[in-house]
């Protein structure tokens, strides 16, 4: 039988959902003040839905979006708990349209994952460099994705991006060995 939404969840039970394991719930404890379990005695954890959600908001900023630990400590500063919660809002939607559409489409989760850390062009945003800027949606990466990779299959068949323009003059290295 499962639990009711609105019951406590011990770190095991955390883990579990999250897909993390329970050391890392005590680091991003110590990391995010923000995350404030309830200890019985022995120190057992047991975590609001409240508490879910902040993780999973996290969880989703860190692993799904590339910010880094500082990162979503600025956020948290920032703009406060409720801004990080709305992530793990869009983690469960994006679970749900990602679940069908990876099968169908053969992509993997982690693929996608990846594709939303991807940089739009022109700004630099791997984790590090990313701080707390905006997270541009899943949907309009992976079109800009989709173009840089025509584009790139263009360039690897010596096709010229739009008509009338040349295509790519050769590399040097490749003037070297031709």
């Amino acid at each position: 039988m499962a639990k009711a939404v609105e019951a406590f969840r011990t770190i095991s039970e955390v883990a579990s959902d999250l897909d993390v394991p329970k050391h890392v719930l005590r680091f991003w404890e110590a990391k995010f003040p923000q995350i404030r379990p309830m200890k019985r005695g022995g120190g057992r954890r047991y975590y609001r839905p409240e508490d879910m959600e902040l993780l999973k908001g996290i969880r989703r900023l860190l692993h799904a979006e590339g910010y880094t630990i500082k990162g979503v400590q600025k956020i948290l500063r920032e703009q406060g708990v409720d801004q990080v919660k709305t992530f793990a809002h869009l983690a469960s939607q994006d679970k749900s349209k990602t679940r069908g559409k990876a099968k169908a489409d053969g992509v993997a989760g982690a693929q996608l994952s990846a594709a939303a850390a991807a940089a739009p062009a022109g700004k630099a945003q791997t984790g590090k460099a990313r701080g707390a800027e905006p997270v541009v949606s899943l949907e309009s990466l992976l079109r800009k994705t989709v173009v840089e990779l025509e584009a790139c299959r263009r360039l690897l068949l010596g096709e010229s991006e739009a008509v009338g323009t040349a295509a790519p003059a050769p590399s040097a290295r490749a003037a070297r060995r031709g």
